[in-house]
């Protein structure tokens, strides 16, 4: 077997594999066979929670041992069993939050070099070579702490080209990067590619920037009996002569307008709102008039390290039953700004104030001050990376913690989680752990438990995140429905399909 970290293409497979969680009784995945040969590039594609991930991380060998899982099958690593190679495959996990260990960007991309023992004069030319790659222009003393989740996107990339592995794995590199962001991205793995001749597996829902790049789609599918492979073989010949097939499974297949769908179930308020609607009664109390103001920033200035401003001066109103689409490039500072107007992180200079229509009791107008239940029923946020706010052991509590802090009803609690869990396709995964899922259903997850509570303001980071064609379209239709009911949504997000559908106010941060 060749040596770890030299690049020399491994050959990778999966021989009737399956991995359950210990804590869910369905498996994530069973009875994978595929055969990776050296050098290959695969795009994997298949609907939210078909067992992608999963299978990306057991050939990562990263899915722990007996305690948190039962394995079944094999997968193999050039020949030797996935989890006990060292440094033959690297892996960029869904979630860059997850790979971020060290506090300092050179320390952090030399890292894995250090564990493979390569030797030092030959570690931080590699660490810059790495970061150039992967376009991260970063001193190596810059904090991990202050970089956006884009630019730990391409951190974890960085650490991954820097080891040399002879296979690498992406589970999707590009969902949170902006779009000069992903073809960045897209050129490094490339250049690395050629470079090395390593094996290729990536994860990506949309996968235009990839076609030039794979030579091989896999599709994935769960059925009764297991995890079958829909289909395999040339890119185009597969997503062409599959169309129809695939687009129905959920695949994000080039040139069918999905947007179309979700705008075509996203109609204006009032186009959709009952004759003679004019006020919308809140869970918190008074009631909010489509149109009117809700929070209002003047002079805004925000900064995500106290005394380190990272965007500003803003000055927006918010109104009850607009979406408003925060833009822009990685790092400019966007998820500050929108965790500063979700009360999360005190402004910089300048102020947020929220207007009499939001605050309503005696809260007081600025939303950094509330409690943490005054906000439940007046700014919901969910934050880039889902498991920064995972609270609770299974799906349905985890659902129930924001009703239950109001002290509602349990009927009403069980109704309003019921629901939730079914238009969002968590019903089965009720009582999984929450931390079992898929990226693409922890973001669902998320979405679903902010909306419990009903707030008048909703903070999104990046809601499409994960998501396969059709659990996007029915995101996009849910968050239309609220907006139409009354609600004001901030969406931060590089995906334009979603603020096309949303008819959103665009701002743009760091133009």
């Amino acid at each position: 077997m060749s040596a770890a970290g030299t690049g020399t293409p491994a050959r990778l497979e999966a021989h009737g594999w399956g991995w359950r969680y210990a804590t869910r009784k369905r498996w994530a995945i069973r009875g994978a066979s595929l055969t990776i040969e050296p050098g290959e590039r695969v795009l994997l594609l298949g609907a939210s929670g078909s067992g992608k991930s999963t299978l990306l991380q057991g050939l990562g060998g990263v899915l722990g041992g007996a305690d948190e899982g039962e394995a079944e099958g094999s997968l193999l690593v050039d020949g030797v069993a996935a989890d006990r190679t060292r440094g033959r495959v690297g892996m960029v996990l869904q979630d860059p939050d997850t790979q971020t260990i060290l506090a300092r960007v050179g320390d952090d991309v030399a890292f894995g070099c250090e564990n493979l023992g390569v030797p030092r004069a030959e570690i931080w030319p590699r660490v810059d070579t790495a970061l150039a790659a992967a376009g991260l222009d970063l001193p190596w003393d810059r904090p991990t702490a202050a970089l956006s989740g884009g630019q730990k996107q391409r951190l974890a990339l960085a650490g991954v080209l820097a080891m040399r592995p002879g296979a690498i794995l992406l589970d999707e590199p590009t969902a949170n990067l902006d779009p000069a962001g992903v073809a960045e991205v897209r050129t490094a793995v490339g250049a690395a590619l050629d470079a090395t001749g390593a094996t290729l597996i990536v994860i990506e829902h949309r996968i235009e920037a990839w076609l030039g790049l794979v030579d091989r789609v896999v599709v994935l599918g769960a059925t009764e009996e297991g995890t079958v492979v829909i289909a395999d073989g040339d890119p185009r010949a597969v997503l062409e002569n599959r169309a129809a097939e695939l687009s129905a499974m959920g695949v994000w297949v080039p040139g069918v307008d999905v947007a179309a769908r979700a705008r075509a179930l996203t109609a204006s308020a009032e186009e959709r709102a009952p004759a003679g609607r004019t006020v919308v009664e809140s869970p918190a109390g008074g009631s909010v008039r489509p149109g009117e103001a809700l929070l209002v920033a003047e002079g805004l200035v925000v900064a995500r390290a106290k005394g380190i401003p990272v965007a500003g001066p803003v000055d927006l109103s918010l109104h009850a039953g607009e979406v408003l689409g925060i833009t822009g490039p990685n790092g400019a500072g966007k998820s500050t700004l929108g965790l500063t107007l979700a009360g999360l992180l005190p402004g910089h200079a300048g102020r947020v104030r929220a207007t009499a229509a939001l605050h309503a009791e005696a809260t007081g107008t600025d939303p950094f001050a509330w409690s943490s239940r005054a906000l439940l029923t007046r700014i919901g946020t969910v934050l880039q990376s889902p498991e920064h706010q995972l609270l609770a052991k299974t799906v349905r509590d985890e659902l129930c913690v924001g009703p239950r802090a109001l002290r509602l009803p349990e009927d009403e609690i069980e109704a309003r989680v019921d629901d939730l869990l079914r238009r969002l396709r968590l019903d089965a995964l009720a009582a999984a752990n929450p931390y079992t899922l898929s990226g693409g259903e922890k973001r669902r997850l998320t979405v679903a438990a902010a909306l419990a509570t009903r707030p008048r303001v909703l903070v999104l980071d990046e809601p499409t995140f994960g998501q396969d064609a059709r659990t996007w379209t029915e995101l996009v239709a849910i968050i239309a429905e609220v907006r139409d009911a009354g609600t004001a949504v901030i969406a931060i997000s590089h995906d334009e399909d979603v603020l096309r559908a949303l008819d959103a106010r665009r701002l743009e941060v760091g133009a």
